[in-house]
């Protein structure tokens, strides 16, 4: 079978590749994560745009069946442009996540956090006001959290500390549902979910993008699909949180994306 192809910052989009291994199993799946230019969050608009556009059609030359954009500033700043082009579909991960959250919402109170660049954009606002105009979105910039998972340090006191520091703002506006708006955040869920309360629902942006994929997948072949990981960064400490979070034995191997991928 052709491939679906998951690409992402770092290791933030292996939350989506998690959840594509368990509802598409027999599917082949390549992802590269752009380990040597991360975080984007920080970056200009145009940089990352340009950034993704590099990797997607690196991509489309390994002929595959969609594109799953697994970064949430990169669906923020590129996807529009990009699905112009993309002679495959091409999904985000914004749209999916605040779907979720409206359905999930009982007081119309859903707060967002994820990278600066996320947040600047407006886009998942947008979102959730085009699903229901009356809902109130607040949110709210995390950007210690992406280097704490892709040092692998997700699960430290370390990081328990930094969640509970950063998210004061988010308790005080009384949310009842969390949109984990960027893929690395999933890392973090445990200690995200302990400082916010169980009354509070956490909604994956990863998790939803992956259901809308496997709603648009037919016939699912039995088995195990083969799993292609590349980075553009260092591979070692790439290659351990992948083998980690996705308790598989994967090698990974190092990308590098051409200066000039043509299309036709």
């Amino acid at each position: 079978m052709r491939p679906i192809a998951v690409l992402d910052s770092g290791v933030g989009g292996l939350t989506v590749v998690k959840q594509l291994l368990a509802e598409l199993p027999g599917v082949p799946l390549v992802y590269v994560g752009d380990t040597a230019r991360t975080p984007y969050g920080p970056r200009p608009a145009e940089e990352v745009r340009a950034f993704t556009e590099q990797i997607v059609k690196h991509l489309c030359t390994l002929d595959p069946t969609r594109i799953v954009i697994a970064c949430n500033t990169a669906t923020a700043v590129a996807l529009d442009a990009i699905a112009q082009w993309c002679p495959v579909p091409v999904h985000g991960v914004i749209v999916p996540g605040a779907r979720a959250a409206v359905r999930a919402t009982r007081s119309g109170r859903i707060g967002v956090i994820g990278t600066e660049g996320t947040m600047r954009s407006r886009a998942y606002d947008v979102a959730i006001r085009a699903c229901d105009a009356r809902i109130t979105v607040q949110t709210l910039a995390c950007p210690a959290f992406v280097p704490l998972v892709e040092e692998g340090a997700y699960a430290s006191d370390q990081a328990r500390g930094i969640v509970e520091e950063v998210l004061v703002p988010m308790i005080a506006a009384r949310v009842d549902t969390l949109i984990l708006g960027c893929t690395h955040y999933p890392f973090l869920a445990p200690a995200i979910q302990q400082v916010m309360g169980s009354d509070v629902q956490l909604i994956s942006s990863a998790t939803e993008v992956a259901h809308e994929v496997r709603s648009h997948v037919g016939h699912v072949p039995e088995g195990t699909g083969v799993l292609d990981v590349s980075c553009t960064g260092e591979v070692a400490p790439f290659e351990a949180i992948v083998r980690r979070w996705l308790d598989v034995d994967v090698v990974v191997r190092h990308c590098v994306l051409p200066e000039g991928v043509r299309m036709d």
